[in-house]
């Protein structure tokens, strides 16, 4: 339902997080959102928790290549889409390839060969949106009378081409909020470069220079933010949701082992959901980013300047502080509530 067609004083379910639900309370205030992504496991969490989040009205859902390909992550956001209840939401196809390099490999090996590791969620009975992402995006954008929050948590193709293609409707958004880069941990990928602007560096630099209220939300506060075994084992036994959801964490929990020796999964595009969820959640500090974007083994690193903060019109926000259990906890919290019949239908 758009903002103009929604009544001005209607009135629906307020969730309460310790498991009560007021049905008759007065509705929040909530942001628009749009995600644009590359489902993908930690992607499909974060998915479900902007479904499970009544700050937040989701508006929109693009897809991009990253993870696996692009058929794949527009049929896996469809999917978890339906699984939480939300197959109203429009899912609207994006770039398919980076803008100059076509990215070299997917993430197969940490997400499955179709990106959901192994689990095959139920077909949605919606189809696609007929138009393309940034065509989406960009008509979503010069409508809504209030700010848009974007959620890019894929590589940064379909934001770099909505500022070339629809420089007006950027202008619009309220707030991005990256999942992608590092200023201080290195790579995951190579040994310089996060994944998401490794499979588009061109992408991101043009993103991360072009003046929009950015938040990057990088691996130095992704790496320490790990969801154990026991609170996804919390959320698995609230309902069916959370199970599926806890289904598909296994290869994940098996990758993160091996990777990062931990017990439990880094969950990157949760944590910038979080965020853009709940503006403040991370420590920022106003930072001057530039991203490698030459054929040696640094492309694709964020090279952010530490030295002092910035006032350039064109600096970014970047996370450099995390209070990482009370990030896990609402994640946690709000999966959890949707086996108490507290998310999805409720929300709409």
């Amino acid at each position: 339902m758009t903002s103009a067609a929604r009544a001005p004083h209607r009135r629906v379910a307020c969730v309460w997080w310790d498991e009560r639900v007021a049905v008759d309370t007065p509705p929040l205030p909530r942001t628009p959102l749009v995600i644009d992504t590359d489902p993908g496991i930690d992607d499909a969490l974060a998915l479900l928790l902007a479904v499970a989040s009544p700050e937040v009205d989701l508006k929109l859902v693009t897809t991009v290549h990253g993870n696996v390909d692009l058929d794949q992550t527009t049929d896996n956001a469809l999917r978890v889409l339906h699984l939480a209840g939300r197959s109203d939401v429009p899912v609207a196809v994006g770039a398919a390839t980076s803008l100059v390099v076509p990215q070299t490999a997917r993430a197969g090996h940490v997400h499955g060969a179709a990106g959901l590791g192994g689990v095959v969620l139920p077909p949605s009975p919606a189809a696609v949106d007929p138009r393309p992402a940034v065509v989406a995006l960009a008509e979503l954008l010069l409508t809504s009378h209030e700010p848009v929050t974007v959620a890019a948590i894929g590589p940064l193709t379909n934001i770099a081409l909505l500022l070339a293609v629809y420089p007006d409707a950027a202008a619009r958004i309220g707030r991005l909020v990256v999942m992608g880069g590092s200023a201080s941990r290195g790579g995951n990928v190579t040994a310089a470069a996060e994944f998401n602007v490794w499979a588009d560096p061109e992408a991101a630099a043009v993103v991360f220079r072009a003046g929009l209220p950015t938040v990057m939300v990088g691996l130095d506060v992704t790496l320490p933010t790990v969801l154990t075994e026991a609170g996804i084992a919390r959320f698995a036994a609230a309902g069916p949701v959370g199970a599926q959801a806890a289904a598909v964490l296994a290869q994940y929990l098996d990758h993160a082992r091996t990777a990062y020796g931990t017990d439990g999964v880094v969950v990157h595009d949760a944590l910038a959901l979080t965020e853009a969820i709940a503006p403040g959640t991370l420590h920022t500090v106003r930072r001057d980013v530039v991203v490698d974007t030459g054929p040696g083994a640094a492309r694709g690193q964020t090279l952010v300047d530490r030295r002092t903060s910035s006032v350039a019109p064109d600096a970014v926000e970047v996370a450099e502080g995390v209070d990482s259990d009370a990030a896990v906890e609402f994640l946690v919290s709000r999966l959890a509530a949707f086996g108490h019949g507290a998310a999805g239908q409720q929300l709409r």
